[in-house]
């Protein structure tokens, strides 16, 4: 502007409050939580302004720490007198922002939400009777207000994430199962090995199902269902996989428009996505999935025709947008506006008319140089522009005589001088209004156009709803066929059979030309509820127990899964005890860490619970560590109301003993093959417990000093001897310390006990005389002596 600038705040950027794509990460949500605490529940909503999700949900403290576990806000904000509070029941380790506390009071959170929707009631929204909900919820939206975000009709609707829909996964599961995230940077989490999604958007989807696996059969079914459509049709899937990615980060392309910030290339790749919506349309609508095969099953082959169909009829290419777009905009329009030729020729009879001048003048331009050179006789007159003096006309000194006399010099320049004349004065205002009218023209016809776009955002947002499913069911068929994945049949028994079960993880990190080892595993609630498993350390205890809940998970996100048969009974809740660490910053210690997690196991359990045990009582003395480990196997087994399946891979060999009085209980064992002083690990499960932890192999497998593994064995031996009975550990090892006092005097590196242990070394028993013994005797008691 040629004025003085008006400036202000346009846009606030927080962690949770951003759409920038250098800010937000691509194939994960950028959150902004609110909560509010009150009477012993807890109001929360999560709203991710880059894609326009809106959720709430209201419960108990766990509840609510599993779901922040989940979504993994970028940003939480919450009352400034809740704060104390919010820290004490859910730790630091969120960004925090407080707010006063006025927006909390009355019903202003309330009607913020009803003007934002336009409604006069939450119930449409099934929301009505969750009071700390809507006001977190209301705050949000207040939130984004105060950050000068007031363009918000891409956030459409708000739901309320149903518990009873979700399989249980707290805190403490979703770090030990590394579902999406580790401790470990190094390490690869199940999303890493699950994610081939064609669309950032199908990403973000995958990882939430990830988090939330239903517990449901319809649902599951629906999606298991439109995998095997997708991986019996072989020609369709590729097809399906090439659309896909045409589509984009529609999600997040479609709220930038009801933000009104997107460029144009934004808006052709938009109109791109909804061309790849309506090939997808027609593809899953017109492709016939019907099988040649003679043995196909007909019901199978007509429930994949109605999985394709039904999301082919809730996609809408809406037509109307893309046509708009396609006429509107250029083809090659750049990315910023302020470049120009963002409008297409033939949309605005005036813009046309400024074009010409403002391009056709610049040829003009020249036929008035070619005109007046003539006329002049100047072979070397030309035209030039320069922001001082506009466009001039330039005359060397060596023809300044043949100037014309209406010629009205501006400049003279040591070689040459410059002059204006009317005609060409005339057409610079022309040519420099046109251009100033051309970009004003442009950016009132784009901004009409995002406007016009703006009015379909609901109908693209449930395209990208569908579509980012389809596309993480897309992912799964093609993991079946890359990875061997079967489908897995679901069913409301209390079963849980897994048949040459694998982790999918490590599988896939497996050296070239090395086969897992698969395990089954058979849990029920009747005959073999608990089973112990044994053996030694490194032999692949702990991947059993991880491999069992991923298998079980991946079956209720909708995936296949690794192993050559499964029948699941549904689970409602994972558990696990796998691994801990200290709480330092807590002052917890790391039995105290583990206790923690584990009183979580015991009330919370159901009868369709899966627990995964390993190690427990291992962070406190031995007979403590059985004591604790041997109560939590017999209230598992004898609990009234839940029979709970549950894995318990333990080094206490004592806990074999569990299966002469408790029925359910079955001891197992990972095997393993003793080759002279070398274990081999076989990684295979198979009945029966194990008498040994072979943890003294495992040292020198990890490069203990020789004598030290080999003190070690001694004393291990001596022990196993020396114990009977009662007898505690304790007195054994002080036996066996007795013993080795005695036995240390040559180990002790001490010149005179080195030449008595050389003197020694070198008599020749057999041929010594008693009388020489003797003299020989008194020689090593001089030597002590002095």
């Amino acid at each position: 502007t040629k004025t003085i600038v008006k400036r202000g705040v346009t846009e606030l950027v927080t962690p949770g409050v951003s759409y920038n794509d250098n800010i937000v990460q691509q194939k994960s949500n950028n959150y902004l939580a609110s909560v509010l605490l009150e009477k012993g529940q807890v109001g929360i909503s999560f709203l991710d302004i880059s894609t326009g999700e809106f959720l709430v949900a209201q419960g108990s403290d766990s509840y609510i720490d599993k779901l922040l576990q989940g979504f993994q806000p970028r940003e939480i904000i919450l009352g400034k007198h809740q704060y104390k509070e919010f820290i004490e029941k859910f730790g630091n380790r969120y960004y925090t922002y407080t707010l006063d506390e006025w927006p909390y009071t009355g019903d202003y959170a309330w009607e913020l939400l009803l003007k934002h929707f336009k409604v006069s009631s939450l119930k449409g929204y099934g929301i009505e009777r969750m009071g700390l909900a809507q006001c977190a919820a209301g705050v949000a939206l207040h939130y984004l207000n105060d950050t000068e975000h007031r363009q918000l009709q891409h956030i459409s609707k708000i739901s309320r994430i149903e518990e009873e829909r979700y399989m249980w996964l707290d805190r403490f599961t979703i770090r030990n199962l590394e579902l999406v995230s580790s401790n470990n940077e190094q390490a690869v989490t199940l999303a890493d090995i699950l994610d081939h999604t064609s669309t950032p958007m199908g990403a973000r989807l995958l990882k939430r199902w990830i988090l939330m696996p239903l517990k449901e059969l319809e649902p599951i079914q629906a999606r298991l269902e439109l995998v095997s459509a997708l991986l019996k049709d072989t020609a369709l899937h590729e097809e399906l996989i090439e659309e896909l990615g045409n589509i984009g980060d529609l999600e997040r392309l479609i709220s930038k428009i009801g933000l009104q910030k997107a460029n144009p290339r934004e808006l052709l790749q938009l109109k791109r996505a909804l061309h790849a919506v309506e090939a997808i349309r027609s593809l899953l609508l017109s492709k016939e999935s019907e099988e040649k095969n003679s043995s196909a099953n007909t019901q199978d082959l007509k429930n994949h025709k109605q999985a394709l169909t039904q999301i082919a009829t809730t996609l809408d290419s809406c037509d109307a947008i893309r046509d708009r777009i396609g006429q509107v905009l250029n083809p090659e329009a750049p990315v910023q506006l302020s470049k120009g030729k963002v409008i297409a020729d033939g949309v605005d009879e005036e813009l046309d008319r400024l074009r010409k001048i403002a391009y056709g003048g610049k040829d003009y331009l020249l036929e008035i140089q070619r005109r007046e050179a003539e006329a002049t006789g100047i072979p070397s007159l030309k035209i030039a522009f320069n922001n001082v003096f506009g466009y001039y006309l330039e005359v060397t000194n060596a023809h300044k005589d043949k100037v014309p006399s209406d010629w009205l010099r501006k400049q003279t320049l040591v070689n040459a001088e410059r002059y204006i004349t009317e005609e060409l004065k005339t057409y610079e205002e022309q040519i420099l209004g046109a251009e100033e009218k051309i970009m004003a023209l442009e950016v009132r016809i784009f901004a009409e156009l995002l406007k016009d776009v703006s009015k379909g955002i609901v109908p693209i947002q449930e395209n990208a709803q569908q579509l980012s499913r389809l596309d993480v069911l897309s992912c799964f068929a093609s993991l079946a066929k890359k990875n061997r994945y079967v489908r897995p049949v679901l069913d409301k028994s209390q079963t849980i059979d897994i048949k040459g079960g694998r982790h999918p993880v490590i599988e896939q990190q497996m050296p070239p030309g090395e086969d897992y080892i698969t395990n089954d595993v058979f849990l029920d609630n009747d005959a073999q509820q608990i089973i112990i498993i044994t053996g030694p350390n490194m032999s692949g205890k702990s991947a059993i127990l991880r491999q069992t809940a991923l298998v079980v998970l991946m079956a209720q996100i909708g995936s296949f899964v690794p192993a050559t048969a499964a029948n699941i009974g549904l689970v409602d809740k994972i558990f696990t005890r796998v691994g801990a660490s200290d709480n330092l910053s807590s002052g917890e210690s790391t039995f105290m860490v583990e206790m923690n997690e584990t009183a979580s196991i015991m009330n919370n359990l159901s009868s369709r619970s899966l627990i995964l045990l390993d190690e427990i009582g291992r962070g406190t003395s031995t007979y403590d560590g059985i004591s604790i480990a041997w109560a939590i196997a017999e209230y598992l087994h004898n609990h009234p109301t839940a029979r709970a399946k549950t894995l318990f891979a333990t080094h206490y060999h004592e806990l074999n003993e569990l299966t002469n009085t408790f029925p359910r209980v079955k001891n197992f064992n990972v095997s393993v093959k003793e080759v002279g002083n070398r274990v081999i690990f076989l990684r295979k499960l198979i009945p029966g417990g194990s008498e040994h932890s072979f943890g003294i192999h495992v040292a020198r497998m990890a490069g203990m000093p020789p004598k030290l593994v080999q003190r070690a064995g001694e004393i291990l031996k001596r022990l196993e001897q020396e114990r009977t009975g009662g007898e505690q550990i304790k007195d054994s090892l002080k036996k066996v310390q007795k013993q080795a006092y005695q036995l240390q005097m040559f180990a002790i590196e001490d010149p005179v006990l080195e030449k008595i242990r050389d003197m020694l070394n070198n008599l020749d028993i057999n041929s010594l005389t008693p009388v020489e013994a003797l003299m020989k005797l008194d020689e090593i008691q001089r030597v002590l002596k002095n």
